[in-house]
């Protein structure tokens, strides 16, 4: 595990983090239609994109998830044991080619699980270049805590993350709706 990763002990309901942008390309899409069998000509062919509701080649959802997932696993950069489950996820709007995504992470509840690990709940957004919400939903991992006797680093809990519960609450009570 990383040296410079944070533990289950150093997050706390609420704390969010924000990741860089990416760059949606159509070989994104082509390669991940390759790696899927996923060839609809939503997202393949152009000229049938065109008159779709889309009226141009739009992402897979699945795509989305997983540039949620990977951008999301350095911000923040945890001591993750597993990827554990994917809940509630919404696809709000499209991702086209062009676009530029990046993911807020937001720590919505954590529970310890003995002394060696415990389960957080994170509500990742995926928002594009306009500050849209395109897909959000919540990942849970299970994360390891501090061995006894290591301190954590002076102001780790301050690693590019900002207090918020703004995010926690709205996706909670979206869900509740």
């Amino acid at each position: 595990m990383s040296e410079h990763a944070l533990y289950f002990d150093d997050v706390a309901v609420g704390q969010t983090w924000s990741s860089t942008g990416r760059t949606v390309t159509e070989s994104d899409i082509v390669a991940f239609a390759c790696a899927t069998g996923d060839f609809n000509p939503l997202h393949v062919d152009s000229v049938f994109a065109a008159q779709s509701i889309y009226r141009k080649p739009i992402a897979h959802g699945l795509l989305g998830i997983s540039w949620a997932a990977g951008l999301g696993s350095n911000y923040p950069r945890m001591q993750t044991l597993a990827f554990v489950a994917v809940r509630d996820w919404e696809f709000l709007k499209p991702v086209h080619i062009g676009d530029t995504v990046s993911v807020q992470t937001t720590v919505l509840d954590r529970l310890q699980n003995g002394r060696r690990s415990g389960k957080i709940a994170w509500v990742l957004v995926l928002v594009n270049q306009r500050g849209e919400e395109v897909q959000r939903g919540i990942f849970e991992t299970i994360v390891a805590v501090r061995p006894a006797g290591q301190t954590a680093v002076e102001g780790v809990r301050k690693q590019t993350a900002r207090i918020t519960t703004e995010s926690a609450a709205s996706f909670e009570s979206d869900a509740d709706s």
